[in-house]
């Protein structure tokens, strides 16, 4: 069973009798249908839609458990504050938890474990995250290439902070935006960007014949610029590129390149969303 020791990352806890009404008026995630033993990833917005804060959440034998960056954890848990008013929440943070990833292999699940199936990825891949008594090392390469093979995008690799809409990062299609749950904050802004079509950045799963370049490295085609380069393992990445300018760049036939590597885009398996229709389709 492969698996991998996640460097910094931190958990939030979130407990006491509103904590679930807490972040349900908070956060992307339903937590409605958030099942013992099931792992969602999920956003804290601004009011203007964008991604301040990003997470996985799962349940925990006292409250809800949110695994998040630790270089952000501190920010998430005093902006988490300021929204709690009266409500009967008590938020804590542990920097110095560790975080393992398994895959390829079943882990056990109980009510009462803190091992959880990671639901950004489909079954058949048995993604696991534990969060105590198990013992892994660093393998975050391997872990990286998992996350690219899925087109799974994280922070601060792929996107960053307060700059991507859920949108962008495919929230939409791994469950971490639910538009049926009522209102959260920058709810109007992501389901107006939902009914009418209109998000024009997505992650991409790069694919090349060499080696890619640096995390960062800008991708155009022809002189424009379609995106950033994100995570990388060796000939294959994810970026958030334009998928409006991808289309034409595709359509005309010229060469996509991140630096000066030539690359190909492609969807992630199981997304749901396409290319835009060109006016000569339409």
């Amino acid at each position: 069973m492969p698996s991998a020791l996640l460097n910094g990352r931190a958990i939030l806890s979130v407990t006491g009798e509103d904590a679930e009404s807490f972040l349900q008026n908070l956060i992307t995630t339903d937590l409605d249908n958030l099942k013992t033993g099931k792992l969602r990833p999920g956003a804290l917005l601004s009011p203007q839609g964008k991604v301040m804060f990003e997470f996985l959440i799962s349940r925990s034998p006292v409250g809800l458990r949110l695994d998040t960056l630790q270089s952000a954890a501190e920010d998430f848990a005093k902006r988490l504050s300021l929204y709690k008013l009266r409500a009967k929440v008590q938020i804590s943070v542990d920097l110095e938890s560790l975080v393992v990833v398994s895959w390829e292999s079943e882990s056990d699940i109980s009510d009462y474990d803190s091992t959880v199936r990671d639901e950004r990825f489909p079954e058949t891949a048995n993604v696991y995250r534990h969060y105590s008594g198990t013992i892994a090392k660093e393998n975050n390469d391997a872990w990286t290439r998992l996350r690219i093979v899925y087109g799974v995008a994280e922070a601060p690799a792929d996107f960053a902070l307060g700059d991507a809409f859920p949108h962008d990062i495919n929230f939409d299609q791994t469950g971490g935006v639910s538009f049926k749950k009522g209102c959260f904050i920058g709810q109007e802004v992501v389901s107006r960007m939902q009914h009418r079509g209109t998000a024009r950045r997505r992650i991409l799963i790069v694919d090349s014949l060499a080696d890619l370049p640096p995390t960062g490295t800008a991708i155009a085609a022809n002189g424009r610029e379609l995106g950033i380069l994100g995570s990388i393992a060796g000939r294959c990445g994810l970026a958030l590129v334009r998928i409006d300018r991808v289309k034409d760049a595709m359509d005309s036939g010229t060469p996509i390149l991140a630096g000066d590597i030539a690359i190909d885009l492609a969807i992630p398996p199981e997304h749901r969303f396409t290319f835009p229709v060109t006016a000569q389709e339409a």
